[in-house]
């Protein structure tokens, strides 16, 4: 069972690497990818960089192309493919079915990741991408039950990857329409749901405001820690209580059940988080491989340690987590 990591940009990669990644995952700095915020992802310079920094220590390098390109900017998310392929990047990380088609065309011997963003959550699903672009591995949705998981693996053609620690989103990946509600693009075509240009803050007497594209998503007190500001996550007004309407701010942690992962056959364990700090990632990164190896030398015998579960409590949206859809009795 791997562990792969994100890197938003250089001190990020070196970060995970050096704490125990045995991949990292990141993207260029452009809409090709779902986390397109300024000042995060790399240029070729950067990825080459970094490629160097991992492969000599033994890791590997994933490159998310998980947007969707409108028609009329098809070729440049093609160009984006050659130019991974050129830089030499383990492995592309795609969810949009066009340009996986010319992946697997172009450059066959370039190996490909079905995104998160995909959205397969069946065997059907993984077995399409499987069969028509030889993917390798699928990285699936946070919507699916512990037993639903071991089903789905039992019956995948590819190896599966599940999502170990970070945000949680309500809508099911690749399929959110709230931000282009609310802004006009599209996470999934523009790479990101919450765009910069669309971002307020307000300063006053009786605390902070966040705004997306004028709309109030949310009133913080003095002092309060605040979020990002994004639809799903806002408080808003129902029934005239204020309150997390749509999805309360926490994270995945799966460090309860990674024994019952390790043995259902989950081959790489993700941690969600290019936007966050090197100093998350370093953090993050150190949890999950001490938990992992620990795991992995006696999977009967293992419990999760309090001190790693309030570590990454630490650095969690809410200061808080949860096994998510995971733990649903009823799926």
């Amino acid at each position: 069972m791997q562990l792969i990591c994100p890197a938003g940009g250089l001190p990020s990669l070196k970060a995970a690497i050096d704490n125990g990644a045995d991949a990292v995952y990141l993207g260029f700095r452009d809409a090709t990818n779902a986390r397109n915020f300024p000042g995060l992802n790399f240029d070729p310079e950067e990825i080459d960089e970094g490629i160097r920094y991992a492969h000599r220590r033994g890791k590997r390098v994933l490159l998310a192309l998980n947007t969707y390109p409108r028609e009329a900017r098809f070729r440049d998310w093609c160009s984006a493919v050659d130019r991974a392929a050129d830089l030499g990047v383990d492995a592309l990380i795609m969810a949009d079915p066009g340009l996986l088609d010319y992946a697997a065309r172009s450059h066959p011997h370039l190996r490909l990741h079905l995104s998160v963003q995909g959205s397969a959550t069946n065997r059907h699903a993984i077995g399409f991408y499987h069969r028509h672009f030889g993917i390798s591995q699928v990285v699936i949705p946070r919507v699916l039950s512990l037993p639903q998981v071991r089903a789905l693996v039992e019956a995948s053609p590819v190896p599966v990857e599940v999502f170990g620690f970070g945000s949680l989103c309500v809508m099911v990946e690749g399929r959110c329409a709230l931000s282009s509600y609310v802004t006009g693009e599209s996470p999934n075509t523009c790479g990101v749901c919450s765009p910069a240009r669309a971002v307020r803050w307000e300063e006053a007497r009786d605390g902070r405001r966040s705004r997306l594209n004028g709309v109030l998503i949310d009133h913080y007190q003095p002092h309060e820690a605040a979020g990002y500001p994004t639809l799903c996550k806002g408080r808003f007004q129902v029934e005239g209580k204020v309150f997390h309407a749509i999805e309360e701010p926490t994270s995945l942690n799966v460090l309860e059940i990674l024994a019952e992962l390790l043995e259902i056959g989950v081959a790489a364990i993700k941690v969600e988080g290019r936007q966050r700090s090197p100093a998350y990632v370093a953090q993050v990164t150190r949890v999950m491989r001490a938990a992992i190896d620990a795991c992995k030398k006696d999977p009967q015998g293992y419990r999760p340690q309090a001190g790693w579960m309030q570590a990454l409590n630490k650095v969690s949206e809410g200061q808080s987590t949860t096994l998510g859809a995971l733990h649903r009795p009823w799926q």
